[in-house]
Formats: structure tokens, C-alpha cells, sequence
């Protein structure tokens, strides 16, 4: 009988289980120490101007990340292309597994805000859940991830990043979140869209065509 090799859910158990060892280690001071004063420098440098920008940059995040998979949809649906309809559905359905996991992490951990916790933090800005992970960051790493994997272009991938990124360098810069949180949400959104794109990518193992590969040569390729 073959031996099974060290799968998926062993590895996860293993990561899961460093990290709580890890979360009762110094290193987790060491953390908050650094993210303090990442944010401390970051708010004693704060100008009115800038702040105006990193607070739309921060403001466009639901609306862009609603609008990426709605408009390819949108597309697919009315010239009736099989392969944008999927890699639109791929977006939503990362979309929705990201905030999913973002929920449920942030009230597992139930992190104060910054502003909270640290009286030296003044805010530029609101939140009102708690704040690890940051959802705007995972929420715009989720759909740059996702848009790269359906279109990888560099085209694609620079504009998507650049803006996945902002995002989470504004959140920091309004005092919302610590760069931890910020962190955490780029590997929360990064991580969904690949692991739906495997999902779906096994999913519709069987309806593949010989040297087809989701979600780039669906066009042929029935639900």
C-alpha cells in the first residue's frame, strides 16, 4: 500500500500549531513594539494633503473590489463568453472566501484598534471591528490576486498590486491599523484567491479538455 505523502490538512496543522506556540513566545512583544512604532513615526510625519489621499485610496477599496468582478461578469455575460463569466465568478467567489476568513479571524483574536490601545495614536480615520486582520487589505490583496491569476499579464498584475498595496499602506498611515494586521490581511486575500483557485481548478478537473488549464482555456469548456 503506498504511503500517503504529507498532505494539505498536515501542514496546515503544523503552521497552525507554530503559531500558537509562537503567539505565547517574546516574539509577540517584539511585534507590538515594532508596530507601535511604525505607527507612531508614521502619524508624527501626518500632513493634511496627503492624508486627504491615503483616505480616498483607503475609501475606494469596497467600491473597486465590488466593481472588478461585477464588470467582468457584466462582460462575459452579454457577449457570452464562457471564460470571463468563470474567471468573474472566480473573483466573486474569492471575494466572499476572503471576508469570510477575515470575519472570522478578526473575532477569534478580537484585537483593539491602535487607537485603542496606545494613547500616543491619533487617527485619521475610523474602524469599528476589531483590527486583525486589516479587511480593506485583505479585501484588495483578494482581487489583485484574483485578477492575476485569471489575466496574468504584467499589465494586469503592476496596476492590481500597486493599488493592493496603497491600500494597505493607507490603513496604516490613518492610525486604523497596526502593519501586522495589514500584513496578515495581504496573506488572508493573497492566500483565498489561490486556494479558490485550486478549488475550482479541481472542481472542473473533469470537464478539461486535454492541455487546457483553468481558468485561461475555458472557452470550449461547458458548465
Amino acid at each position: 500500500m503506498k504511503r500517503k505523502s504529507f498532505g494539505f490538512p498536515k501542514r496546515s496543522l503544523f503552521i497552525f500549531t507554530l503559531f500558537l506556540l509562537l503567539s505565547s513566545s517574546p516574539i509577540v512583544a517584539q511585534v507590538q513594539r515594532a508596530d507601535l512604532g511604525v505607527l507612531i513615526e508614521m502619524m508624527e510625519h501626518r500632513k493634511e494633503e496627503p492624508t486627504e489621499f491615503w483616505q480616498q485610496i483607503s475609501n475606494s477599496t469596497n467600491i473597486v473590489s465590488m466593481l472588478v468582478p461585477v464588470s467582468v461578469l457584466a462582460t462575459g455575460y452579454a457577449r457570452g463568453e464562457k471564460t470571463t463569466i468563470q474567471k468573474g465568478w472566480f473573483m466573486a467567489e474569492t471575494l466572499i472566501a476572503s471576508s469570510l476568513v477575515t470575519m472570522g479571524l478578526k473575532y477569534s483574536f478580537r484585537r483593539n484598534r491602535p487607537f485603542n490601545t496606545d494613547p500616543f495614536i491619533v487617527p485619521a480615520s475610523s474602524g469599528g471591528s476589531p483590527s486583525f486582520p486589516s479587511g480593506h487589505t485583505s479585501e484588495a490583496f483578494a482581487t489583485a490576486t484574483s485578477l492575476t491569476l485569471a489575466w496574468p499579464k504584467w499589465w494586469v498584475a503592476v496596476p492590481a498590486y500597486t493599488w493592493a498595496g496603497a491600500v494597505g499602506y493607507s490603513r496604516m498611515y490613518l492610525g486604523v491599523h497596526y502593519p501586522s494586521d495589514v500584513l496578515a490581511g495581504a496573506v488572508v486575500g493573497a492566500g483565498s484567491a489561490w486556494l479558490m483557485y485550486k478549488a475550482n481548478k479541481w472542481l472542473h478537473h473533469n470537464k478539461l479538455s486535454r492541455g487546457a488549464h483553468w481558468p485561461f482555456r475555458l472557452d470550449t469548456i461547458p458548465y
